[in-house]
């Protein structure tokens, strides 16, 4: 493990991780890694648990990390990892939040609509990985990173604060990069030490896009065992 993300989901982790794997610090874990690979379900949700926390095998196959899950144990892997460098993605906290709202939070209402606890039924019956999911980010997002409060504007805020300082504190300066990715190339490759490629920093995963991509990456854990 080479690069940790300490940053919290909708800091532009997705862009964040393009940008790594162009870099030559590739293959990034992030929250879509968990979703599309077989296996990392059950992997992430042992950690959760506290059954489970070998990094070498959570992490195998991977040179760097954003994004939730592993965002929620950035302290652990850094730990773990000590020649690792850290990178801190951040945003304006307005905009953040309003982006939670528009993606993560407006997901979260819909897994308690009836076609959501339909589709959770039927996969606890099958035993499938949508179910696996669910439980392994409740643990993760709403437990571990929130105190189990994902109601609240304010309290969301004021964790979100909380946890960017925590991080600042706890890293040395020379191993920490605070990031926003509108800043682009410059000071994520003077911080890792590598050339600035020839073409723009990656923007991905809006609110539109974030919608239309889950629901094609978390329908196939309905049927998927891993």
């Amino acid at each position: 493990m080479r690069v940790i993300g300490a940053g919290f989901g909708r800091t532009g982790t997705l862009s964040l991780k393009t940008a790594l794997e162009r870099l030559g610090f590739g293959p990034c874990h992030h929250m879509t890694e968990v979703l599309r690979r077989p296996g990392q379900v059950r992997r992430w949700l042992a950690v959760a648990k506290g059954e489970s926390a070998d990094w070498d095998t959570v992490m195998d196959g991977y040179q760097s990390c954003v994004d939730w899950p592993g965002a929620a144990y950035w302290r652990e892997l850094a730990e773990h990892y000590p020649e690792a460098k850290v990178i801190l993605s951040v945003r304006d906290p307005q905009r953040w939040l309003e982006s939670m709202n528009a993606t993560i939070l407006k997901q979260r209402e819909r897994g308690s609509t009836l076609s959501g606890k339909l589709m959770m039924r039927f996969s606890s019956l099958l035993g499938t990985d949508y179910a696996s999911f669910i439980a392994m980010t409740g643990l993760v997002v709403t437990g571990r990173s929130f105190g189990g409060r994902m109601d609240d504007p304010e309290h969301l805020l004021k964790t979100f604060r909380a946890h960017n300082e925590e991080v600042k504190a706890a890293i040395p300066p020379e191993r920490l990069l605070v990031f926003e990715v509108r800043q682009g190339w410059e000071p994520l490759c003077g911080f890792l030490g590598v050339a600035v490629p020839d073409e723009p920093f990656p923007q991905v995963n809006d609110s539109a896009e974030f919608h239309a991509q889950a629901r094609a990456r978390v329908a196939p854990l309905l049927l998927r065992r891993s």
